[in-house]
């Protein structure tokens, strides 16, 4: 069995940035497969979602309300998200789609054509 996607933990982050590693999970079906990540606090405008050089890089940024009179405490970090996966060669990085739903981005990864099974016609 073949895995949708390897962390890469070895890519270079941005020298004065730190990310914080949100949770992911991944689902199989026979079209493809669809990755899922919790970025709370993360909408549409914060989302940035790249594949280069067969790596899928996830950045979520996002920003802490503003507030009104004398912040007393706040627990809330002001850290965005970052996830870098390596592509299987079976996904196609073409047709890659994103969307985002109260902070859970959805990423359909499909699988590429020649990798789907088929039905060959017997004559």
């Amino acid at each position: 069995m073949k895995t949708l996607v390897r962390e890469n933990r070895d890519s270079e982050l941005r020298q004065n940035e730190h990310f914080v590693a949100p949770i992911a999970s991944i689902i199989e079906d026979g079209e493809g497969y669809m990755l899922q990540v919790e970025m709370p606090g993360v909408n549409e405008d914060g989302l940035d979602v790249s594949v280069e050089n067969n790596e899928l890089t996830i950045i979520g940024r996002r920003s802490l309300p503003t507030v009104e009179g004398t912040l007393i405490h706040r627990e809330s970090r002001r850290e965005d998200y970052r996830r870098a996966f390596e592509l299987d060669p079976s996904i196609d990085a073409d047709k890659i789609s994103a969307k985002i739903d109260q902070g859970v981005v959805t990423l359909t990864l499909p699988k590429a054509e020649q990798v789907k099974p088929r039905k060959i016609k017997v004559s």
